[in-house]
């Protein structure tokens, strides 16, 4: 075993464990919800707000992208939603003072935690070249600075400009027709960083890289297959739909590394049997899946269903679908027949009586959805993955049919509305012919960097001036010291923002933080209040109406910092009137109607109760526009990844505390963690293999190819019931460990599933205490 290494003290000295929750939500969600919005918000502002998320008059949860009921509950919001209204919504303000009071150098040493407890920004401020402060500007010198800088570049693709997920489609939209009127088509966004693997997948083999399924279809499935992901975490509101499948006679799979509370058992707080009852027991089969092996996992179900074909002819596939819907199955076929099943199970790191049951329960079901999210999507062969789930969906018709379909689970409340608006770097040209007839100017046609490619221009000093709506893109991105120091090299940055992150204190030359509405406030523009829309996983647009008054005079909606560059940035190069769309969104929405199919008559069908839902080939009319025309089986080659002696498979993830890089509190309550983020959680074989304990301090070393090696100092390691061989540890903490040329094959998302790491004891930090293992051992 290597020798004990120096390391830094203890970030969290206080930190506890306890033993994991077998169970989520119940009345400890109430409790845990309400407990901080009554206590920064109080009593009158906290009911306005909780009794309007979600609902149909109110505001869209800035949260996660969970699609509404037809049927909204008085209370239409989960935990998480609750904490990240009230993270929004506190009236806590950053006071002028704070600027002169904390250099930049000093909040380096701030966590993400500490940045976001400090309140809602509501001035613009400005750190000039070589100075250490922030310090308020106005408005106009703000845009005038900006404009100055960009208008400086020898080249419009000098700029990228990133946008976050909960930025609203008109926004988007009025963003976008900025930055391609600009020059450039730069716009990294979140979803290069989430699901770009879902849409380049899905788009290639389906013709739409978005789901294909209704809410109301989990309530009409025979069973649902949870791959990568934690619903009882990143969106708990998930748990209802999976409910209502379990209370219709349905069955539920989970694949995982890590067993989550949500997929054990739900107590729903909105039924008596949630609260003083058990609750609902959820997945009926829990497949402990090696992190990466989900692809191995599909092909062997594929496998299975074509022997059983084999073995009953005509009684098992969909023929009649296939042949009228597909192309392919021959060569899957083919290619299927060498399947190596010493192979899945080496990749799987599940027995052959695991794969038959999975595969069993696939063939007894006659309507079957598959959802997933970035357990799968952050992967090397993340794309080729989830081509397989859609080649094992069409193998028996559960595509395009009620209670069946492919279902990726966005993380970000918009993320698929702005896709849809233009937030891409690569447009399809049918979408660019669309603005060039609407604005009457050539938009570029070469393709902008995504996400990891913004790092490296940045890294080469192509990329000078880095402009974010919202986010936290230097927390989000791998390899953060790489990121950071990429940074730290242009010339300016500016963020959009709500509350300090750790993207307002790693900045370039130049910096300035423009501060917003959030999307609980009502947006007066001339005396009128203005809604925005949004776009759900499962293709609904609706509307959201701010319900409370701004947390302070002067903050400029989205919209209006967009307008306001354009106009300080293009002036009249072009005919496109910037105060029009600031002063009133149905401008921006007319527009929108005539470029982006599926919205014809846009300010109508908005104002319907609920919103409307967009055109879907796949769901609606068994129509894929892809290549051939048709749904694409296609043949992918197995690949795992190989763990070499002595090393861990490790992957990123949230606590429950926390939404994206946002940091609500430093507790994990689902996995037993309390006062605390710097832990690793490991297999108790693995630390026995390794020589290691429950408790003791380590440093974490990623490795990859021939670079030095990245390392995490002082973890404590918590014995979990990881799948043997694999650990997890926090994002976006141990971001730092993935490597930013790590990425996912063809869509190019950052791997941060599958980092190979080896574990290194701190001087002095052996196991401290005698506490219980937190699973009960």
């Amino acid at each position: 075993m290597t020798e004990p290494t120096d390391s830094p003290t203890e970030q969290y000295p206080d930190i506890k464990i306890r033993q994991s929750e077998k169970y989520a939500v119940g009345a400890a969600a109430i409790l845990h919800s309400m407990e901080p919005a009554l206590l920064q918000m109080g009593p009158l502002r906290t009911a306005k707000l909780m009794l309007a998320i979600n609902q149909k008059d109110g505001f869209d949860c800035m949260s996660c992208a969970w699609p509404d009921p037809g049927h909204r509950n008085a209370l239409e919001f989960c935990e998480n939603g609750a904490k990240a209204v009230t993270w929004e919504a506190t009236p806590v303000t950053v006071p002028t003072t704070f600027w002169a009071e904390n250099s930049l150098t000093a909040l380096l040493d701030r966590d993400e935690y500490w940045l976001g407890q400090q309140g809602r920004l509501t001035e613009p401020v400005y750190k000039a070249k070589d100075s250490d402060h922030y310090q308020p500007v106005s408005w106009d010198r703000a845009f005038e600075l900006i404009a100055d800088r960009l208008n400086a570049l020898q080249s419009p693709h000098e700029a990228a400009f990133y946008t976050s997920g909960r930025t609203a489609n008109e926004t988007a939209f009025l963003y976008q027709l900025f930055v391609r009127a600009f020059g450039t088509n730069n716009l990294p966004d979140c979803s290069n960083m989430c699901h770009e693997s879902t849409g380049t997948a899905m788009g290639e083999a389906l013709g739409i890289g978005k789901s294909t399924i209704a809410y109301d279809d989990f309530g009409k499935a025979d069973l649902v297959i949870v791959m990568g992901q934690n619903p009882g975490t990143n969106h708990p509101r998930m748990l209802s739909a999976l409910e209502e499948c379990k209370r219709n006679g349905g069955r539920i799979i989970a694949v995982n590394p890590l067993p989550e509370a949500g997929l054990i058992r739900y107590k729903n707080p909105q039924k008596v049997r949630g609260i003083i009852g058990h609750g609902t027991a959820m997945a009926d089969l829990f497949l402990q899946i090696r992190s990466g092996g989900d692809m191995a996992l599909l092909q062997s179900a594929s496998r299975r269903v074509l022997d059983a074909e084999a073995a009953a002819p005509g009684t098992v596939l969909d023929h009649d679908f296939l042949a009228q819907h597909t192309s392919g199955l021959a060569e899957f076929e083919s290619h299927l027949a060498d399947f190596d099943e010493a192979a899945a199970l080496v990749a799987t790191g599940l027995t052959t009586a695991e794969l038959d049951a999975f595969a069993a329960e696939y063939l007894a079901a006659d309507r079957v959805i598959i959802t997933w999210a970035m357990g799968l999507t952050q992967q090397k062969k993340s794309v080729s993955t989830i081509k397989e789930i859609v080649n094992l969906l069409l193998l028996r018709g559960n595509i395009g049919r009620p209670g069946a379909g492919a279902s990726p689970i966005r993380g970000h409340s918009n993320v698929q509305g702005d896709r849809t608006m233009g937030i891409w770097e690569k447009m399809p040209e049918k979408f660019m012919d669309a603005m060039d007839a609407e604005f009457g100017f050539s938009v570029p046609r070469a393709h902008g960097y995504d996400a990891l490619q913004t790092v490296e221009g940045l890294q080469r000093g192509d990329v000078k001036v880095f402009f974010a709506m919202g986010g936290n893109f230097v927390g989000a991105i791998s390899d953060t010291a790489a990121a950071e120091a990429a940074m730290r090299g242009a010339s300016l940055t500016v963020q959009v923002s709500t509350k300090l992150n750790r993207s307002h204190v790693v900045t370039g030359e130049e910096a300035i933080i423009l501060p917003t509405l959030g999307r609980t406030e009502i947006d007066l523009q001339n005396g009128e209040a203005q809604f925005v829309s949004v776009e759900d996983s499962v293709c609904a647009v609706h509307a959201s109406h701010g319900a409370v008054p701004p947390v302070a005079k002067g903050l400029l909606s989205e919209v209006a910092i967009v307008a306001r560059l354009g106009k300080a940035t293009l002036g009249e190069r072009y005919e496109i009137d910037w105060d029009a769309y600031e002063h009133d969104y149905d401008a921006i929405r007319e527009r929108i109607a005539h470029v982006v199919p599926g919205f014809a008559d846009f300010n109508t069908v908005i104002r319907q109760k609920g919103g409307f839902i967009l055109p879907n080939g796949p769901r609606d009319e068994r129509r894929f526009d892809t290549a051939t025309g048709k749904a694409m089986i296609t043949v992918n080659e197995l690949e795992h990844l190989e763990r070499p002696a002595g090393r861990l498979i490790l992957q990123t993830l949230r606590s429950h505390d926390q939404f994206n890089t946002t940091i609500y509190s430093l507790n994990d309550r689902y996995r037993g963690i309390k006062k605390g983020r710097d832990v690793i959680f490991v297999n108790p074989d693995d630390l026995f293999e390794l020589g290691l304990a429950d408790n003791q301090r380590v440093d974490i070393f990623s490795e990859w190819k021939n670079e030095p090696d990245r390392v995490l100092r002082n973890y404590r390691i918590v014995a979990y019931p990881t799948a043997k061989g694999c650990a997890a540890a926090y994002y976006p903490e141990a971001n730092v460990l993935v490597p930013l040329a790590s990425a996912a094959e063809e869509s190019n998302t950052p791997v941060s599933k599958a980092v190979i790491v080896r574990l290194e004891p701190v001087e002095g930090g052996g196991r401290r205490d005698t506490s219980p293992l937190p699973w009960g051992l």
